[in-house]
């Protein structure tokens, strides 16, 4: 049987390219390593709260093409993505606002909450910032960075900030209003039922097998006309989308692209119906080891008995390792444009996703992407 694209990858970017191609007659088979669809918005019934296996994820754009487009498969709630920040017993709204600032310095006005940091940073003289550390202090002052950036970030990202680049945080949004609104996006919102069930609609009457590696499933050899990719079973493929990491793909010959990995603690609270008030809690002291806790029925305004929260620890990667947060700096950056060079000579593969574009995308990014290069497709 002859396919007109293997999709390696069932998640969020997979999924939409899928589905396009299914409503255009095309035919295709999606595989995935992992044993379910939807990849790390993947969601999965815990004492009948959706958990969200791979951290929170929660939708959000001002576009409203893409927010049509993710209400064909989904009814969304009305959740508003408002943080909490935790440090050394001390609570802040996020992102940094009013409430932030009068809780931090007794400040009622915006002219006083910004005389106060303007205030901090002119004491710094910090003129040319040459590391992180420099840089966010430039920008918010000492209060702030020292209570709600610097033990979050050296998290995150396990160095010291004096020894990260400036260029990782070009800004640090200030907002002199009191509005705990994480997103300005005009449009946010969890479906109701969880992320897998709307993936899971997108993917309706398109041939998936997941933990199947592409690695192990298909083969590319040379031919006369070119290069044919075929199964085990004699079926071929006139395209792959690939939404892997590209230099695993390329058999890390180049060398290894680096990320940032994350470690999941899940616990379930069965006597417990309200663990900590709040969908996400930011704990932003360096001596915690997790960056934050995630109680998961809040995303869903939930009533059920009993509760599900998520530690997430940072953690180095390493091969083998489920990477997630693209380490985009010089090196690393001019690394994957060596790969990509490399990719110009297989143009049956298309590379996709965050793993294959080497880029983080919020979700609705991740749409538009995929649904770009599905207008790519058809007007080769």
């Amino acid at each position: 049987m002859q396919y007109d694209y293997l999709i390696a990858g069932a998640g969020l970017f997979g999924a939409v390219f899928a589905r396009e191609m299914h409503r255009r007659g095309r035919k295709v088979l999606v595989i995935d390593r992992r044993e379910h669809i939807a990849g790390n918005i993947y969601t999965e019934s815990v004492m009948g709260i959706n958990v969200h296996k791979y951290g929170a994820h929660i939708f959000h754009t001002s576009d409203k093409k893409i927010w049509d487009y993710v209400n064909e498969f989904a009814e969304f709630n009305h959740y508003i993505n408002s943080p909490i920040a935790y440090y050394k017993g001390e609570l802040y709204n996020l992102p940094f606002n009013m409430n932030t600032f009068s809780r931090m310095w007794g400040v009622v006005t915006p002219d006083e909450a910004k005389a106060k940091i303007a205030e901090q940073i002119r004491e710094l003289h910090i003129t040319d910032p040459q590391n992180l550390e420099e840089q966010a202090l430039s920008l918010v002052g000492t209060d702030v960075y020292e209570k709600l950036v610097k033990g979050y970030t050296e998290k995150q990202w396990g160095r010291d900030c004096r020894e990260l680049p400036a260029f990782i945080i070009r800004r640090l949004p200030l907002r002199f209003t009191y509005d705990n609104n994480y997103f300005n996006d005009r449009y946010q919102g969890i479906p109701a039922g969880g992320y897998t069930a709307m993936v899971d609609k997108m993917l309706e009457g398109i041939e998936v097998r997941t933990g199947t590696a592409y690695q192990d499933f298909a083969r590319e050899q040379k031919t006369k006309d070119g290069v044919e990719v075929a199964d085990a079973a004699g079926n071929t493929y006139r395209k792959v989308v690939y939404t892997g990491m590209i230099d695993e793909y390329f058999d890390y010959r180049l060398g290894h692209l680096e990320y940032r990995s994350l470690r999941f603690e899940t616990q379930e609270m069965p006597e417990c119906d309200n663990y900590q008030g709040n969908a996400v809690v930011n704990y932003t002291e360096r001596e915690v080891p997790y960056t934050r806790v995630i109680e998961h029925k809040h995303f869903e305004f939930g009533t059920q008995k009993g509760t599900v929260i998520t530690r997430e620890y940072p953690a180095e990667w390493h091969e083998g390792d489920e990477p997630y947060y693209p380490m985009n700096d010089t090196h690393n950056n001019t690394l994957y444009e060596r790969y990509r060079d490399l990719a110009k000579a297989r143009p049956y593969i298309l590379f996709g996703g965050r793993l294959g574009q080497y880029q983080y995308y919020d979700m609705d990014k991740v749409i538009a992407a995929a649904l770009g290069a599905v207008e790519a497709e058809d007007r080769a």
